[in-house]
C-alpha cells in the first residue's frame, strides 16, 4: 500500500512465498486462469497473451476466502450468464495494494488506487480492469464472504456494489490493517475464533460505511471502535522493541484525540499500563525461547525499552511473582525433565497451572 496506509510485502519478496501459515500459492498462465474461472468470469489480457502470468495466494477458513493476486494488465467480465449459473452468492471486499483497478457495475464506474477499498456484490454483473504502475504489476487483496454474513447488516443489501472507501478514510486504513492481520494468522493454531472475530468486525465496519440496516443500527460506531482498538494494539505489538511506541506516535498514526485514545485503553488499565504489560509478556516468551537462552537480562531489558535491568526485574516480579532469572531457571529445569522437547506453549500452560 502507499504511505497512506499499511504496506504489505512486495509480491517479489515474501507475500508470494510459502509462509508459516502454509497458504496455497498458485501460478497461472492465461489458459490456466481461463480454465479455472470459466464459471465465474471471462478473462481478457490487456497485454501480450504470451507474457501473461498471475500469481495468487489463497487462504480458506470458516466460510470466508482471502485472496491476494499479482499480475499483468487484465480485464475480468462477470456477465449475466455467469451470474445465472448461481453458486456464488457472496460479497467481495477488495483492497488495492499496487497499481490501479477500475470497477464498473450498472451506472457506477470507480477507479481504485493503492489503499482504496471497494465492496462488490457477486450476484450482479460487473467488470473489472487491473493495471500496474511505476514498473510494478497490479496487486489486489480480496476477502470473499457469504451473503448471509454481510447482507443482514446492510440497509440495502442489493445495491451496494461499487461503493468505495478512499485510502485517506480512517475506516479504509483500519480495514487494510485487518487484511494484513488475517494473513498473519496461522491456519492451524487454534485461532479460528480470533479470525472469525476479525472478519465479523470487518463486515460491521463495511456495513457502517455503506449504510446499516435498522436492525443493526444499534451497533453503529461500536464496530469502528473495536477495529480501531485492534489496529492500535497490532501497531503496538509490532513495536514493543522500539522506542517509537508513544502516545504522540499513535495519535498521529491513527488520527485520534488524546482523550479518545485514553478512553479506548481504559479497560486495559490505561495505555502506558497496556504497553508495559505487553513488553513483559514478550519478555516471558523470550526467556522461554531456546534461541534466547544466552541473552543477558540487561540486553533483554534494554531491547524492550526498560531503563535498566533493575526496573525490568521489579516490573517482572510484580507481574509474574518471580524474577526473570528465577523464571529462566524454572524453564530450564522443565526442559531437563522427562520431556526434553517441551515447547514454549506447554511451558506457559504449566506456569499457569502452578
Amino acid at each position: 500500500m502507499s504511505s497512506r496506509g499499511r504496506r504489505l510485502p512486495n509480491a517479489d519478496q515474501t507475500c508470494m512465498s510459502e509462509t508459516a501459515a502454509d497458504h496455497r500459492v498458485i501460478r497461472q498462465t492465461l489458459a490456466d486462469l481461463r480454465a479455472a474461472t470459466t464459471a465465474v468470469c471471462d478473462v481478457t489480457p490487456m497485454g501480450p497473451p504470451e507474457d501473461f502470468l498471475v500469481v495468487s495466494k489463497a487462504k480458506l477458513a470458516g466460510g470466508w476466502l482471502l485472496l491476494e493476486s499479482v499480475g499483468p494488465p487484465v480485464r475480468y467480465d462477470r456477465t449475466p450468464a455467469h451470474v445465472a449459473r448461481g453458486g456464488l452468492d457472496h460479497y467481495q471486499i477488495t483492497l488495492c495494494l499496487d497499481g490501479w483497478m477500475r470497477f464498473v457495475v450498472g451506472r457506477r464506474d470507480i477507479t481504485m488506487h493503492p489503499g482504496d477499498i471497494c465492496l462488490n456484490d457477486m450476484a450482479q454483473p460487473n467488470f473489472a480492469e487491473l493495471g500496474g504502475s511505476d514498473d510494478k504489476p497490479s496487486r489486489v487483496m480480496t476477502l470473499v464472504v457469504p451473503r448471509k454474513l454481510l447482507a443482514p447488516r446492510l440497509a440495502h443489501p442489493d445495491s451496494v456494489s461499487g461503493i468505495m472507501l478512499a485510502a485517506d478514510d480512517r475506516r479504509a486504513r483500519l480495514l487494510a490493517d485487518q487484511f494484513a492481520e488475517l494473513w498473519q494468522q496461522p491456519d492451524s493454531d487454534g485461532s479460528a475464533t480470533d479470525t472469525k472475530t476479525v472478519v465479523d468486525v470487518m463486515c460491521d465496519v463495511m456495513a457502517e460505511a455503506v449504510g446499516r440496516s435498522a436492525d443493526a443500527h444499534g451497533a453503529n460506531g461500536r464496530a469502528e471502535r473495536r477495529l480501531l482498538l485492534a489496529a492500535i494494539k497490532q501497531h503496538i505489538g509490532a513495536r514493543l522493541e522500539s522506542d517509537r511506541v508513544s502516545t504522540e506516535d499513535i495519535i498521529r498514526r491513527f488520527g485520534v484525540s488524546r482523550a479518545s485514545l485514553y478512553r479506548l485503553f481504559g479497560p486495559d488499565g490505561g495505555l502506558a499500563h497496556y504497553i508495559q504489560d505487553q513488553r513483559l509478556n514478550r519478555a516471558l516468551r523470550l526467556l522461554i525461547a531456546p534461541q534466547a537462552r544466552g541473552t543477558r537480562l540487561i540486553n533483554l531489558a534494554l531491547d524492550l525499552q526498560f531503563s535498566g535491568d533493575s526496573s525490568f526485574v521489579r516490573a517482572f516480579r510484580r507481574q509474574f511473582g518471580m524474577t526473570p532469572g528465577e523464571f529462566r531457571q524454572l524453564s530450564e529445569a522443565w526442559r531437563r525433565g522427562p520431556v526434553s522437547d517441551i515447547g514454549p506453549g506447554e511451558l506457559l500452560n504449566q506456569l499457569g497451572e502452578r
